[in-house]
């Protein structure tokens, strides 16, 4: 067997290979992560198979449909654009090993453990020295305790614990470890664990909303959306933008902020065409699509945005100020103020 844990962040995710057949599956895997699993992937010479969520994540981005779609790999996850939804007691060919699911519902109503040969990946269903929350979207204390005091915590007290989570620099545990020493088992009467879950005071994750709900349509982040859009688009120094002021130039200046930003304060020269009319606006405003434009907002994220949907448009002449106007005003380069010339 051909094993490697990735952490990031506190986030662990798992690479497991066959051997024999150098069939492999990645198990929660993490955007961030990827170039490191294909460096992973290459250097052991496997062939990605099946990518595995053990649930929907809230506090990070899941790798596995970009990863499903870089390798041709079956995506394992509950979510709709899964190719594949385990059930409880099925499993998982990956060559000549088999991983076994077990449905764990509780932290989320998805989660589900991993059950391979002496070890089992917990996902965030039993942690190293603690459990899954049962505070986010479709947890439920009750079903937390079914899943590890009536299903979980009865498997061989021997076998590794693998989660998908840890926070103390720990790589893995026991079964009979976690029952022995882990202070939230240690609650073994329901309606204490019930109590003991409800009462956590936990904060919520930075990006729960957008987490959810990327993790369960398969859509992109705003940092993927930003991270693709930047590598598009070239951007212009700032510094000779001022310096160019008040002479013939060869390109537009477009402010993409919102018309009540633009007339209190824009770079002068600069025309108006808000990012929110981008499309419906840009045929009427730039009838020559060969047009040089340099396109700036707030702080350079919007814009960037805006000029990589301009590229996408047909205007392949479309840059991005390096900075936005806050940073302009912050180096006192001269503003006007007012409404957009006609």
């Amino acid at each position: 067997m051909i094993f490697e844990q990735v952490a990031q962040g506190g986030c662990q995710s798992y690479l497991v290979g066959c051997a024999k057949t150098r069939m492999a599956a990645l198990i929660d895997p993490e955007v961030r992560q990827i170039d490191r699993y294909k460096a992973l992937i290459d250097a052991h010479g496997l062939s990605l198979r099946t990518v595995i969520d053990t649930h929907t994540h809230a506090d990070h981005f899941s790798a596995a449909k970009e990863l499903g779609r870089l390798y041709g790999a079956e995506v394992v996850t509950s979510a709709p654009y899964g190719t594949r939804h385990l059930k409880d007691g099925d499993t998982l060919e990956i060559g000549k090993l088999k991983l076994k699911a077990m449905a764990t519902p509780g932290h989320t109503r998805d989660s589900m453990c991993l059950i391979f040969e002496d070890r089992v990946f917990t996902g965030d269903t039993l942690l190293i020295g603690g459990t899954g929350r049962t505070d986010l979207p479709t947890g439920d204390p009750d079903m937390l305790y079914d899943s590890l005091f009536n299903r979980l915590l009865k498997l061989d007290p021997k076998l590794l614990v693998y989660p998908a989570h840890d926070y103390k620099g720990r790589s893995c545990s026991t079964i009979g470890d976690e029952i022995a020493n882990n202070p939230r088992l240690q609650k073994r009467e329901r309606g204490e664990f019930v109590e003991m879950m409800r009462s956590l005071s936990l904060s919520m994750p930075e990006h729960l909303t957008e987490a959810l709900r990327v993790n369960l349509s398969g859509a992109k982040s705003v940092a993927q959306l930003l991270n693709e859009a930047a590598a598009t688009v070239p951007l212009y120094p700032m510094d000779d933008l001022k310096a160019g002021l008040g002479k013939p130039s060869d390109f537009v200046v477009i402010d993409v902020r919102e018309r009540d930003a633009y007339e209190a304060a824009h770079i002068p020269g600069a025309r108006h065409l808000p990012r929110g009319q981008l499309e419906l606006r840009v045929n009427q405003a730039f009838p020559d699509p060969n047009v040089r434009i340099v396109a700036y907002c707030e702080v350079g994220k919007v814009s960037t945005l805006a000029a990589a949907t301009l590229k996408e448009m047909g205007f392949p002449n479309v840059m991005g100020l390096d900075a936005g106007i806050k940073t302009w005003i912050e180096r006192g380069y001269p503003t006007e103020s007012g409404p957009a010339r006609s």
